[in-house]
């Protein structure tokens, strides 16, 4: 990390807590709360790989709306709770760690930016909500270039804003599909392994991989 010009994040289950919307109306929901987030969470990532593949692109939103959907009638979830729970994920929980992690590596000069693909009018108002909003250079959206991580012209974006090589850009996301398509693209890629996972065989293996991101402190 040493030699990273610029520190970019994921948002949503490395910055933010995917899961805390349902999580919240677990009272409602039922025990079935955390298997309902999950296959929210796979059915929208899912949508945007295949809307990526098919070339018809829908902004994430959208996309966050036809997976609830979708998994809220698999699971038999009470439409009442729609608007609810979409509320809430406009304002999904950081971490309990984000702030304090982003307050010491702003101190250190770097630049820092999230790299998401989250709406600009999403990922500005989550940011807002969480009190965060001081503390990014920049927020990259996916919406610049109309497809879905982990396209190669997703991760184009922060290279061509801050004209440096791909090498001096560290990147940290849980999600590994995404840490591979970074590091695959030329980055150094931080796995943010927060559940104890097994990485993915996508021909590519992060150098580092920290449990949550108060570890990043201590890499060199």
């Amino acid at each position: 990390m040493i030699n990273s010009k610029a520190i970019v994040f994921d948002a949503y289950g490395t910055l933010f807590d995917v899961n805390s919307a349902a999580e919240k109306r677990k009272d409602k929901i039922g025990n079935k709360w955390e298997n309902f987030a999950n296959f929210w969470r796979t059915t929208q990532l899912e949508y945007t790989w295949l809307r990526s593949l098919m070339k018809k692109h829908k902004n994430f939103w959208q996309i966050t709306e036809d997976s609830l959907d979708k998994s809220m009638e698999t699971f038999q979830i009470d439409k009442s709770l729609r608007n609810d729970l979409l509320s809430l994920y406009k304002e999904l929980s950081p971490y309990p760690e984000v702030k304090n992690v982003l307050e010491n590596l702003k101190k250190k000069s770097f630049k820092l930016a999230i790299l998401s693909n989250g709406t600009p009018e999403l990922l500005n108002h989550l940011v807002k909500s969480s009190d965060l909003e001081n503390l990014f250079d920049d927020i990259f959206s996916v919406e610049e270039v109309k497809i879905y991580k982990p396209d190669p012209k997703v991760y184009d974006i922060p290279v061509n804003k801050y004209k440096v090589s791909k090498g001096e850009i560290t990147f940290l996301s849980a999600n590994t599909w995404d840490v591979s398509g970074a590091g695959n693209y030329g980055y150094n890629s931080i796995w943010v392994n927060r559940n104890n996972s097994v990485f993915d065989k996508l021909d590519y293996k992060p150098k580092n991989e920290v449990k949550n991101l108060k570890q990043l402190l201590d890499l060199k």
